[in-house]
């Protein structure tokens, strides 16, 4: 529902606007969701399907950024499954990625091999997460309680008597008021409500960044993904049909003297790992190929505010290592659904509500951080901290400890499923 503000603020009927603002708009709804990656969207579609009014705010104007992550996990295609979604998602195309290797110059060693597992879908899919996001808010579109709003920036929170009601937001023309009984906020590693909610973080300092770029892939490379071991330079390659997608991992803090030496330095020591790679790092041509991110490693302390929630990386800020951060975000999506559908539909949600969705998803977040930091500590950090050759892991080759890492990447710690 949408009400038409006055322009001037002091004709304003709602005495909680703050009079430097000229309010467009103020819309009411039942759930406001900030961000429309994959928590948001995923949660949008789960409560629009019930019927609970909800309304998804993204920042930019369209789905489309470089290098996000593109993988959807097994533990996310049964969830697809339970929502009846999942041979549609299928149609789009896609690739399989059925097992991660590591590769050194003395031999090659199988890290996660997903075809063993005990599931319909023995892989991970390797979906641009545009279209994912498209697929699953055009679905959400299908049901009249759902409400998109692209470019919509939020800048402040709505507070009134120690509740969080509604969140402003500039786009359309000006400023827009969103007043709800349940804000979530859904957007990311950088998030804006974690922000400007205060909330504590717990972080750890990953001894490591990531350079991402894309190079050509021929038909006849391997398939899947790898991650290639040289003298001090770790490279993971990720198969995206014709393009591989290409993470090169550098010393925590060392951008900027990577930089400094050059372009061309960068593809030789990449070549240097890689040998196949001599000629597609030809179409490497500019620093505006290479997308940097500093790798961290946080959660907070509480999730939730009353009348606010985080989930995801705004709650839970998770390493590149096993590409679980989409596979997470989404289980925290199910989980609020789950949890929170029936207080929204009798319009009133507790902190006892909040605090449970908290509660099933804390654990799993903090172990899979822990195996993400051992990971980076016990074979990331000696590699790009010295010269040696890198020899994997004993642990690797246990097949009482090889399905280990399989499973933590996969599935996660533990199944969560769509209530119906």
């Amino acid at each position: 529902m949408t009400t038409h503000v006055p322009n001037n603020s002091s004709q304003n009927p709602n005495p909680n606007v703050n009079a430097a603002h000229d309010i467009v708009d103020v819309q009411t709804t039942d759930c406001c969701i900030v961000g429309g990656g994959p928590a948001g969207a995923v949660l949008a579609l789960m409560l629009a399907r019930q019927g609970i009014s909800v309304m998804l705010l993204e920042a930019h104007k369209d789905f489309d950024r470089d290098f996000r992550g593109d993988t959807i996990h097994p533990s996310v295609m049964q969830i697809m499954e339970e929502l009846g979604l999942s041979a549609a998602l299928l149609e789009l195309a896609h690739t399989k990625m059925r097992r991660l290797s590591i590769q050194t110059p003395q031999e090659t060693v199988t890290f996660a091999d997903f075809s063993h597992l005990k599931t319909r879908y023995p892989y991970i899919t390797m979906l641009p997460q545009v279209k994912f996001l498209k697929f699953i808010t055009e679905e959400a579109q299908k049901y009249p309680s759902f409400h998109l709003v692209m470019g919509a920036n939020v800048q402040e929170l709505i507070t009134e008597n120690g509740v969080i009601q509604g969140v402003r937001y500039r786009g359309g023309g000006g400023w827009h008021e969103v007043r709800a009984i349940l804000t979530v906020g859904a957007d990311g590693r950088n998030s804006r409500l974690r922000h400007l909610g205060e909330f504590e973080s717990i972080e750890t300092s990953p001894p490591m960044d990531v350079l991402w770029l894309r190079l050509p892939r021929q038909p006849e490379d391997p398939e899947g993904g790898m991650g290639r071991f040289g003298q001090g330079h770790i490279i993971a390659m990720l198969d995206r049909g014709d393009q591989w997608q290409v993470a090169y991992v550098i010393p925590k803090g060392g951008y900027q003297k990577l930089r400094a030496e050059g372009l061309e330095e960068l593809k030789k020591s990449i070549v240097k790992v890689v040998p196949e790679f001599q000629q597609p790092i030809a179409n490497l041509h500019d620093w505006s190929q290479v997308a940097f991110l500093s790798v961290e490693s946080s959660r907070v302390k509480h999730w939730y505010h009353p009348g606010l929630l985080l989930i995801g990386d705004a709650a839970h800020v998770m390493s590149p290592v096993g590409g679980v951060g989409i596979n997470y975000a989404i289980q925290d999506a199910v989980v609020a659904a789950n949890v929170l559908s029936k207080p929204l539909k009798n319009r009133q949600v507790q902190l006892s509500d909040l605090a449970k969705v908290q509660r099933q998803r804390e654990l799993p977040t903090r172990i899979i951080q822990a195996f993400q930091t051992f990971i980076q500590k016990r074979i990331f950090a000696p590699v790009l901290t010295s010269n040696r050759t890198f020899v994997p892991p004993a642990f690797l080759r246990l097949p009482v400890l090889r399905d280990l890492p399989a499973r933590l990447i996969a599935l996660g710690i533990f199944p969560v499923h769509v209530k119906t």
